[in-house]
């Protein structure tokens, strides 16, 4: 295991996409969290569940690839701005089977539990404080708003991180589209939830605050690097990844990224959302990447940031402020 000292310079030289193959193992450990307000005891990573998988078996492997295997999106183009990051870009079959979504269970294995999402004639509503309220459906959100490449980092708040190779739109894009109204200073974004689909963790002991939901003020969504994922790797997004339209907000731990959006209001006051509703004290509204506040149990000084197998290793990285992005977004909470 290596300890890396990274530069405060986030964006320099290219680097070039990893190749797919295996899987990153880490360990399982069960942790119990009082649900503030809820009284829910449930395991307490949120969107960054570890798990005691290995390497998925080559029976699966079909299924797997399967899984990311999806269209590719012709129509983009790679933002130069956001393109170029000293760490190589994390193996798509890796990204593809670490990831975590509550809906479909509290472990890494969610990829397979994830592909029953129904996807077809997805429709997004977006509505409050707005002068022009609109529902659109994710074909209509690909060609409204030209779609581009953006290479980020992606760090969680369990302290592990990976970069990822988003397609979609600023979300600055939408803002102007609908138009919200003075009053309008927040926007609650709720993803997909169907008790007959989305079974949940099924390990906890009381109600969870479903649906999933997230927020921002209205000024972190109008930020340029505040962005709508409709694709990664040149195709269209996975459902494990929160198909087929998900926020992405680098600067902020991951559990801030809602999945699978059907809906995106605008408010005059904070809105309630997930993980801050079961934990406001681990998990806080704003949320921002912060290497100088420790979670209530473990250091977010380091990561561990993942890339490649087969060794299922990782680097030990310094934490940047607001992961590296604070040219951008440090004058918003000044």
């Amino acid at each position: 295991m290596t300890f890396i000292r990274t530069s405060k310079i986030w964006s320099i030289s290219e680097n070039k996409i990893t190749p797919e193959n295996l899987y990153w193992n880490r360990r399982k450990f069960l942790k119990t969290l009082v649900g503030a307000g809820i009284g829910a005891s449930i395991l307490p990573l949120a969107g960054c569940q570890s798990s005691t998988s290995g390497v998925v078996k080559s029976a699966s492997q079909t299924a797997l690839e399967a899984s990311f295997n999806l269209p590719n999106i012709a129509n983009f183009t790679k933002n130069p701005t956001f393109y170029k990051l000293k760490r190589p870009i994390t193996e798509e079959k890796l990204a593809a089977q670490y990831n975590n979504f509550y809906e479909f269970g509290g472990t890494k294995k969610i990829w397979l539990d994830a592909q029953k999402l129904p996807t077809e004639n997805w429709k997004v509503e977006v509505t409050g404080l707005v002068k022009n309220p609109q529902t659109y459906d994710i074909d209509d959100l690909k060609q409204k708003f030209p779609l581009e490449e953006r290479v980020y980092r992606f760090r969680c708040v369990e302290a592990w991180s990976m970069v990822l190779p988003w397609i979609g739109f600023p979300m600055q894009k939408l803002i102007a589209a609908v138009e919200p109204t003075s009053q309008a200073k927040y926007v609650r974004f709720t993803s997909f939830y169907d008790p007959e689909i989305t079974t949940g963790p099924g390990f906890h002991l009381g109600s969870l605050p479903w649906p999933y939901q997230e927020g921002l003020r209205i000024e972190e969504m109008a930020n340029e690097l505040a962005f709508f994922a409709v694709g990664i790797y040149g195709h269209d997004l996975p459902k494990q990844h929160g198909a087929p339209l998900r926020m992405v907000i680098p600067w902020k731990y991951g559990f801030k990224g809602a999945k699978s959006i059907v809906k995106i209001e605008f408010l005059d006051s904070q809105p309630a959302t997930y993980w801050n509703t079961i934990n406001s004290r681990e998990y806080d509204f704003e949320a921002n990447v912060n290497p100088n506040k420790p979670h209530p149990r473990w250091s977010q000084a380091t990561e561990k940031f993942i890339s490649k197998g087969p060794d299922l290793s990782w680097e030990i990285k310094e934490t940047l402020p607001y992961n590296g992005y604070g040219e951008y977004v440090a004058s918003l909470y000044s």
